[in-house]
């Protein structure tokens, strides 16, 4: 792991640090590289402007970790509230939630019902429900929650995460299910045991494991999400895409918001199924220096969205 990413990711799990960043006016203003605000209208407001030009959406409330039920109750109720604003707008839109913002440390079986009443509430707005993957030691319960949410409502999707050995294994787990995937690099600080420290080596299992995604949708096994801004990396999975003769509506690319736009516009011009990630909420810290950590580089694209 570099340098500069042990340091991101150790200021992400700093509660000092996180207290200063979000009274401060300067960090509240680099965030705008990656979030459009705090509110969710204003995820709401720049997701409609963004949808005029024939893009995806997808939104996700920051938080995670909760503490009682009674705020798994309230993260729940949000969701059904913007799910419902969604419809109101019109807006080609999904939602991505984490399993401990709906109470997964605190009980399994009612995180589990939050899932599946926002999982139903989503296809009844002719929308769907992603599932966040995070970090390690949540991956096997994160799992079980997918398989059985899946099989009610079909359209669900699961986020994994490339950098993890097990990953590969994971997903032929989730084969049978016809899984709908979005595949990341990953952002947290995980152990040398469990992940690849290396860029190049969490590069190399990204590139063979959507191979494998794109292979398995051709048969209409899987339908691959490949969630990164390595623009390298996408061309070649393209091509390789191109050269099985798989259809372009068959799998999609996702990014975040203000980040590679005009490689968005570019793919989407090709004819590429494209999503932009719209993040809000006032717990965005740790998220922020995860997404910095992802790409140490990004730090010199904050630094010029506040210095100008």
């Amino acid at each position: 792991m570099s340098i500069a990413r042990s340091i991101l990711l150790a200021a992400a799990q700093s509660p000092t640090i996180n207290q200063f960043a979000l009274k401060s006016r300067v960090v509240k203003r680099a965030t705008k590289a990656f979030m459009p605000g705090e509110r969710p209208e204003d995820a709401l407001d720049a997701g409609a402007a963004l949808a005029k030009d024939g893009r995806k959406l997808l939104f996700t409330k920051l938080g995670e970790a909760i503490t009682n039920i009674a705020e798994a109750d309230a993260v729940r109720d949000h969701y059904l509230w913007f799910f419902d604003q969604l419809k109101a707008r019109g807006l080609p839109a999904q939602v991505s939630i984490k399993p401990t913002q709906l109470g997964l440390d605190q009980s399994e079986a009612k995180c589990l019902e939050h899932c599946l009443a926002l999982a139903a509430k989503a296809e009844s707005v002719g929308a769907a429900l992603w599932i966040d993957m995070e970090d390690s030691t949540y991956v096997d319960r994160t799992l079980a929650l997918y398989e059985t949410v899946k099989k009610k409502h079909p359209s669900t999707g699961l986020a994994l995460q490339a950098y993890l050995f097990r990953t590969p294994k994971d997903l032929e787990r989730l084969r049978p299910l016809k899984p709908v995937i979005r595949l990341v690099k990953g952002a947290y600080a995980e152990p040398a045991a469990v992940a690849f420290p290396k860029k190049s080596d969490t590069d190399a299992a990204f590139e063979a494991i959507s191979r494998t995604m794109l292979d398995w949708a051709k048969t209409g096994e899987c339908t691959p999400i490949l969630g990164t801004h390595d623009i390298p990396l996408l061309e070649r999975l393209i091509s390789y895409a191109d050269g099985i003769r798989l259809e372009k509506g068959k799998y999609e690319i996702h990014m975040l918001y203000g980040i590679r736009e005009k490689e968005q516009a570019r793919f989407r011009r090709e004819g590429h199924a494209v999503a932009t990630l719209i993040s809000y909420g006032n717990a965005w810290f740790r998220w922020y220096m995860r997404r910095l950590a992802e790409r140490p580089a990004n730090v010199l694209f904050v630094a010029r969205s506040i210095f100008g």
